[in-house]
């Protein structure tokens, strides 16, 4: 297993990243980074700068797990804004390849004009999910050419809102680029918080031939009247992450798993649990150099 980092001090500009924030990721125990690099238009972003930041990386021993894909509404019936949004998706993917990342990460986006993971009933329609598919298949040739995943990550709150509706997406769109980024916590449901390990099963049973990287994020109910299911800091909450570890090491020993939830302060404590898990369930943590041996 490969383990990553994201958040926290990373920028939000490529040309800010620093061998010193690199060496940070390595002392808090991770190989690799998840970056949002959101002050960086994907449209206008320039090569030079993309291979600059993939010269830094190599050089500090930190590998670029993913990237953002600017989480667009792929799910709209406005076909002007679909296409706008399908382009953004593949200059995405097209700058995460200068980058040499391995993937992005992009959410199906929301009809809530609030932002992209929150709720709108015309999330859950069929509309919805045809217009998803249709997006993610003309994403996919630009994932292939770029060598980089399209990971699709999902919530109860937008189209794939459940494990069963991502793979019928997935198997939909049909590409070998185009995956599932799963996040630990975001279908946990008032029903299977307390047995998240029974959940993650489940979702890795569903899910398991189209997952390629994972989100390790906790959750945990609050005392409100109103049900509340908090999302946050690894370690905190009630996730199994044993069974996360070992149902996403089962997959491949080369996928990547990347903390979220958590800040800057609270990174080595989370570097130090996700060692100490690895080590009592028998997975080896690989660095860069690493080969495991296993197909992409």
């Amino acid at each position: 297993m490969r383990l990553g980092m994201s958040g926290c001090f990373l920028p939000a500009d490529m040309n800010d990243l620093t061998p010193e924030m690199c060496r940070r990721v390595r002392d808090a125990g991770f190989s690799g980074i998840f970056t949002r690099f959101r002050d960086n238009d994907p449209l206008t972003a320039r090569r030079e700068d993309a291979e600059r930041l993939k010269a830094l990386l190599a050089d500090e021993g930190v590998a670029l797990f993913q990237t953002t894909g600017y989480w667009q509404n792929l799910v709209t019936s406005d076909e002007t804004a679909r296409a706008l949004s399908v382009r953004v998706v593949q200059a995405a993917l097209r700058l995460a390849g200068w980058m040499g990342a391995r993937g992005i990460d992009t959410g199906p986006g929301s009809m809530n004009p609030d932002g992209p993971w929150f709720p709108h009933p015309d999330n859950w329609t069929a509309k919805a999910e045809e217009q998803l598919i249709r997006s993610l298949r003309e994403c996919a040739k630009a994932a292939e050419d770029a060598g980089v995943f399209l990971s699709l990550e999902s919530h109860s709150l937008v189209t794939p809102r459940t494990p069963g509706i991502a793979a019928r997406i997935l198997d939909a769109v049909d590409s070998p680029w185009v995956r599932c980024d799963y996040d630990s916590a975001n279908w946990i449901t008032l029903e299977t918080i307390y047995d998240t390990g029974g959940a993650l099963n489940a979702h890795f049973d569903l899910l398991g031939r189209h997952i390629c990287s994972a989100h390790a994020k906790d959750i945990w109910v609050e005392n409100r009247l109103a049900i509340h299911l908090q999302d946050g800091c690894p370690g905190k909450g009630v996730m199994d992450f044993p069974t996360l570890f070992n149902r996403l090491e089962a997959l491949d020993p080369d996928y990547p798993l990347i903390a979220e939830g958590n800040s800057s302060e609270e990174l080595p404590e989370v570097g130090a649990l996700f060692h100490r898990i690895a080590e009592e369930n028998g997975i080896r943590i690989l660095d860069v150099a690493d080969k495991p041996g296993a197909a992409r």
